[in-house]
């Protein structure tokens, strides 16, 4: 792989940004901030910090999506400081961890930065206001990376003591905890489908289902200390740069490794992005390189190979660049090598060899390709005899030289050969339930005794004649849940038509009630779901849409009368009506609302907090979120009463009332530090306090001082 273009600067590159389709954002080990003309790598503008980053293993630094705003820990690391981009002004600064500061971030939303320590403490500073907003739940140990999901709904932290924490930034509630890890987790990076990649230190990496908090699947092939993750074209692919300089690519789609050494770089790789527009991976490394590489390098070279037919070349070409398999011109190949194979069957089956490799002519120079037509041939090498046998009636030969050689069952002769025995054996059904013919039955299946998986059916049929009577009647009278219980305790009725055409229906079924469905038909819509409950395959999917669809009715019905306590209740319970524009309205409310109350917690005002979210006091499910921000607004009032000296008694009653209602959570452990700082000859002993838990929190629990 060569690059489509590079430059290099004196400092290492630690962060890479593309702001649009222009610029991108270049950040250097001293914090020189630069804006490059993405097409031709001009400096346009450049800004110089002079912070040093001596260490830069983890997200030292972080933008704004729009990249108006930047944070970055101090140069001794006991700090970090949020920061306006164009006039270099300190917004805010985090100043309250316990040792060093590890890494930093920015959410997709631009609403918060974070900061995270060797303490393993988060904490999120709101931009708007400049305030601390909220703590995120503690590691036991450091915090070594965190990352965000694209529409920033979510934020992971990866940690020292092998877990991973989820947090709800939407909802200000901790989602999951994910354990899999058996070494520290170094990196993270959020997929699409709600997925999540983690590598330990040990260099085991991990696919996550967010959705269930359980392993997808272990990435293999990591040899190497991971640096850098992106993800590219259309989140096909995931890079992860190395220490040593390598770039390893995995397809997300089959979880397989498509190259260990995709690119291979001089120095460690300390910053990657993907251009989506130009198909180009930017790589940055500690010696101050900057790489941008076409990842379909090659392509019309490709495409022009195949026009030409030369097959062999464009084996090659995917030998140097295995991404080409990915192109439009690589499935075109492989539609026209599908094709050969089956014009090759064709001629085999007609008995017509030098035809069938005159075919694989062009492809015979790729090994793979000749492989597998020298097998294809070797396949048909019997087939004169198995069509021999056909033509004789020699059924048993025949069906046993089908099963030696798999291929002929792909063949007409053989398809004809099955259709007879469909047609044979429907007839001795027919023979064997009237008493007066059941010898015919036995006569038209002689021929297929001595075939084993026919034979297995013969027996069945005869020894549960009246089995497949009850169940063939039940069919005809519509009792689908008699029909399966039957099947349930007769497996071998699968291996009938009947059962086919059953599993056809409900097929049918299906794709009827998903059409009216779209067209807006509810109501009949519900009467085929409600058939369908009878059926295995559907049960539990038709239930649920039923049930989403009742919701519906009630949710739009709610929104008319005005009942927005059922209408957030209908909300929690059904994801489709999360989706809808009135659903999609009231949750946009609840999380501007939610956001306003956070915003007067920060300032210590309870009657505030009141006024924003009294509407939501009688739904349930956000208990947890108004208890959140209420547990920050009671935080801010012990602070002021520490900065205002208020008396100590009063201020150990207020951390009691504190850990009664929520228990002994992080910001009450930090605040207690700073409590007995000031005052030292307090007695007050945390931990011996009656404990209260955030999931046991009330509405009746809310008070408007904590220190009363």
């Amino acid at each position: 792989m060569n690059p489509t273009k590079r430059s290099n600067f004196d400092e290492a590159i630690i962060y890479t940004q593309i702001l649009n389709s222009k610029t991108l954002l270049v950040v250097d080990a001293f914090t020189t901030i630069k804006y490059l003309n993405i097409q031709t790598l001009s400096v346009e503008d450049e800004s110089r910090m002079n912070i040093l980053h001596p260490r830069y293993s983890t997200k030292v630094i972080s933008f704004s999506s729009n990249g108006k705003y930047f944070a970055s820990i101090s140069q001794d690391a006991k700090e970090s400081k949020l920061y306006d981009t164009k006039d270099r002004k300190i917004i805010a600064t985090v100043s309250r961890h316990q040792g060093e500061v590890s890494c930093v971030g920015i959410d997709p939303k631009n609403k918060y930065m974070f900061s995270c320590g060797d303490d393993g403490m988060i904490y999120g500073v709101d931009i708007s206001t400049a305030q601390l907003a909220f703590t995120l739940p503690r590691h036991v140990d450091s915090v070594n990376d965190i990352a965000f999901s694209s529409e920033g709904n979510f934020v992971a932290t990866a940690s020292y003591d092998k877990n991973i924490s989820i947090y709800n930034l939407s909802m200000m509630a901790p989602n999951s905890k994910l354990r899999a890890h058996s070494a520290p987790v170094m990196k993270l990076q959020f997929l699409d489908k709600n997925r999540l990649f983690s590598v330990d230190k040990k260099s085991s990496a991990i696919i996550w289902d967010l959705n269930i908090s359980k392993v997808i699947t272990r990435l293999q092939g990591i040899h190497d200390e991971i640096t850098q993750t992106a993800l590219g074209y259309e989140n096909t692919f995931l890079f992860l740069g190395t220490k040593l300089g390598y770039i390893l690519v995995y397809d997300l789609n089959s979880y397989e490794l498509i190259s260990r050494r995709y690119i291979k770089l001089s120095s460690s790789v300390t910053a990657l992005n993907f251009d989506e527009a130009a198909k180009e991976l930017i790589i940055a490394t500690d010696s101050g390189d900057l790489f941008f590489y076409n990842i379909f390098e090659n392509e019309e070279y490709f495409t022009e190979l195949l026009r030409e037919k030369k097959y062999a070349l464009m084996s090659s070409c995917v030998e140097e660049n295995p991404l080409l398999k990915y192109t439009k011109t690589s499935k075109v190949f492989d539609l026209l090598w599908d094709k050969t194979i089956q014009r090759a069957k064709e001629f085999l089956e007609n008995s017509d060899k030098n035809s069938a490799e005159k075919l694989f002519e062009n492809f015979i120079v790729i090994a793979a390709k000749k492989q597998i037509m020298q097998k294809l041939i070797q396949e048909y090498a019997e087939y004169d005899k198995f069509l021999m046998f056909i033509k004789n009636r020699k059924i048993a030969l025949a069906y046993a030289l089908a099963n030696t050689h798999p291929f002929y069952k792909e063949t007409k002769v053989y398809k004809v050969m099955e259709a007879e025995w469909r047609k044979t054996f429907a007839l001795a059904k027919t023979y064997l339930l009237d008493p007066k013919l059941s010898h015919k039955a036995q006569e038209i299946l002689m021929p297929y005794r001595g075939i084993s998986e026919k034979t297995v059916l013969i027996q069945h049929l005869v020894q549960n004649v009246y089995v497949y009577k009850r169940f063939r009647d039940s069919l005809g009278q519509k009792e689908f849940k008699l029909s399966f219980e039957l099947i349930r305790q007769n497996p071998f009725l699968k291996e009938y038509p009947e059962y086919k055409e059953l599993i056809k229906y409900s097929d049918s079924l299906y794709i009827k009630a998903q059409i009216l469905l779209g067209n807006g038909d509810t109501h009949s819509a519900i009467k085929i779901f409600r058939v369908l409950l009878d059926f295995d395959d559907f049960k539990d999917e038709a239930k649920e849409i039923i049930l989403d669809i009742e919701n519906r009715h009630k949710f739009f019905d709610a929104m008319e009368s005005g009942e927005t306590i059922l209408a957030y209740n209908l909300l929690d319970i059904s994801p489709i009506l999360r989706d809808s524009e009135d659903g999609k309205r009231l949750q946009e409310q609840w999380e501007s609302d939610i956001q306003t109350a956070a915003e007067y917690a920060s300032g210590a005002d309870i009657s505030g907090i009141k006024t924003v979210l009294e509407k939501y006091l009688k739904i349930k499910s956000k208990n947890m979120d108004i208890a959140a921000v209420l547990s920050l607004c009671y935080i801010a009032q012990l602070n002021k009463a520490a900065q205002e000296n208020t008396e100590q008694r009063i201020i150990e009653n207020g951390i009691k009332n504190y850990i009664l209602y929520y228990g002994l959570t992080e910001e009450i452990r930090d605040f207690f530090v700073i409590f007995q700082a000031e005052y030292p000859e307090t007695k007050l002993n945390v931990e011996s306090q009656i404990y209260g838990s955030m999931g046991s929190w009330r509405p009746s629990m809310i008070v408007n001082s904590i220190l009363e």
